[in-house]
């Protein structure tokens, strides 16, 4: 669909309507709150914008990016940190039109930079460390027409934040986009295949808002601590305040927890997002000290499943109804389900320690789930043919206003994503799961990570469920070594941090026991011990099983 198309197509919706909305309705609330420093006795302080602060802050940015070329439909890189001027800068772009570039810099410098040139961008606003690898690596870069620092200029051209913001300027007149209309590239992490740009459009990015907020019944003046960076662009347009924390955001697995804390303490946080790596770091030292957190209502961990006990020592740090909520989708299709943690404790870890798989919920409002038979074929058309049988494991494809419509420039993938169904479509998620007579998503792994035996088919998630049973098991990884349909199962264990090297064959005796117990697990004959498993940059928390299964062929001689 060409911008023109876009522009004349269905209902006129832009996100940053729903910010100058909040500066109209609550002008002096807190909009962004964000950590400038400490005092002599380690005591943090904060800055922060109000509602009305940030919406002028954005309308004089927008005339600026305006004056120099980036407005509506300009692909513009944005690389900046979680900061004030991160809110201010996105919030810019969609009042504009322009279409934000983001791409995770933990990926890695050349997965990034291939991901950059792929979009073709004409605008780039990054901090100058993000300058400073443009002009050693120009070849990237040759798209962009537009150049913005975020901090100091020094030796390369283009405009600075500080010079486009001094610009006067009046109400700004937000872009009148299109619910079809593209609102930005978001590239996932490559955690589980190539890198790629997934478009979200303006009607995606609204019905977002409204589906979180009548999911987890989020109410205007609540304050959220988002420990993904992406997650936080949502607070503004639901009312909330986002408190950015004191943390590396690409390295959530070593967040320090008592700076978790302090924010949640100091500002009175109501909302969480944490992966589930966050999640057990701060929940173990949580129950480990005696922690209470009375102002949460509610914790949202997602990124890859939340194990029962994660969910059972967070628990101990709320108060009254206040739950810990495991939410289930990707960056193609986000949220999909949703799952309470009293529902998780009372009821579905019995089944999950026993191989069940991880429950995710049940759908969350307007999102339709199937499962289809497992292959690694394109699926061009829609019918009921392609489905199995309920409480059958198979993949799962989900259909509803939150799910993408296609990546950017990548047809190929298309067609191994999307099925059509009349003028609509449904998107394969790429993961297994079943569904039970509740209607509720039992997840269970990868497609891409099954194991394919002599014996049958193995998934990670119900397999490796047995493994973690033992005490002394941090978590571990299904591996499949050998020809692809004819693989031998091997299973990584990553052990608790403190626990002997000379205690392992003894552990590992006692693994191959408990998988003789079970019949998901009575074919898995070979358990090789791993000191720390790789895992994706964004949560911390998806196991890299792909360089796990060519360390263990190495380590098996294959």
């Amino acid at each position: 669909m060409t911008t023109d198309e876009q522009r004349h197509h269905t209902d006129t919706v832009n996100v940053a309507t729903r910010l100058r909305r909040m500066a109209e309705l609550g002008p002096y609330q807190r909009a962004v709150v964000a950590p400038v420093g400490r005092d002599a006795k380690g005591r943090v302080t904060y800055a922060h914008l109000t509602f009305r602060q940030l919406d002028e802050a954005s309308d004089r940015l927008a005339h600026g990016l305006e004056s120099i070329g980036i407005r509506r439909g300009t692909r513009t890189v944005l690389m900046v940190k979680p900061c004030l001027e991160f809110f201010t800068l996105t919030f810019a772009l969609f009042k504009t039109g322009a279409v934000p570039v983001v791409v995770d810099p933990g990926m890695g410098v050349d997965r990034m930079l291939q991901c950059l040139q792929e979009s073709r961008p004409h605008g780039f606003i990054g901090i100058p460390l993000a300058h400073m690898l443009r002009t050693i690596r120009p070849g990237y870069f040759k798209s962009v027409q537009s150049w913005v620092t975020v901090g100091r200029r020094w030796f390369w051209g283009g405009h600075t934040l500080d010079e486009l913001m001094a610009r006067p300027g009046s109400t700004y007149a937000i872009a009148e986009t299109h619910d079809a209309e593209t609102a930005a590239i978001l590239f996932t992490t490559g955690s589980t295949g190539p890198a790629k740009g997934v478009v979200y459009t303006h009607g995606i990015f609204d019905a977002q808002v409204k589906s979180i907020r009548r999911q987890f019944s989020i109410e205007p003046g609540e304050i959220d601590l988002p420990t993904f960076p992406l997650f936080a662009l949502f607070d503004p347009a639901l009312g909330m305040t986002a408190v950015i924390p004191d943390m590396d955001p690409t390295r959530p697995a070593k967040v320090n927890p008592r700076k978790i804390i302090e924010a949640v303490l100091n500002q009175g946080v109501t909302n969480m997002f944490a992966s589930p790596a966050l999640l057990n770091r701060v929940g173990r030292y949580g129950r480990r000290n005696g922690i209470i957190l009375p102002s949460l209502k509610r914790v949202i961990s997602a990124g890859a499943p939340t194990l029962p006990v994660y969910v059972e020592q967070f628990s101990t740090m709320l108060c009254g109804d206040a739950q810990v909520f495991s939410g289930y989708g990707a960056t193609e299709a986000m949220p999909v389900s949703s799952i309470g943690g009293k529902e998780i404790l009372s009821e579905t870890r019995y089944v999950s320690e026993k191989g069940g798989g991880t429950c995710v919920g049940r759908p969350v409002n307007g999102m339709r789930v199937r499962m289809l038979s497992i292959t690694d074929d394109p699926i061009p058309e829609w019918s009921s043919d392609v489905t199995v049988s309920r409480g059958e494991i198979g993949e799962i494809a989900v259909q509803g206003k939150l799910a993408t419509p296609g990546y950017f420039e990548r047809p190929g993938e298309d067609a191994g994503s999307k099925i059509r169904d009349g003028d609509g479509f449904w998107h394969r998620m790429g993961d297994l799961g079943w569904l039970d007579d509740q209607g509720r998503i039992w997840f269970c792994g990868r497609k891409g990570h099954r194991v394919v035996t002599e014996n049958g088919t193995l998934f990670t998630i119900p397999c490796e469920a047995i493994f973690n049973n033992h005490p002394k098991v941090f978590r571990s990884a299904l591996v499949g070594v050998g020809p692809k349909r004819n693989q031998e199962p091997v299973m990584c264990v990553e052990l608790e941090k403190g626990v002997p090297a000379e205690s392992r064959p003894n552990i590992e005796q006692e693994l191959l026991n408990l998988a003789r117990d079970s019949e998901l697990t009575r074919t898995i004959q070979t358990v090789l011990f791993h000191h720390e498993f790789p895992v994706d940059i964004r949560h911390n928390s998806k196991i890299f099983r792909e360089e796990l299964a060519l360390w263990a062929a190495t380590k098996l001689g294959r």
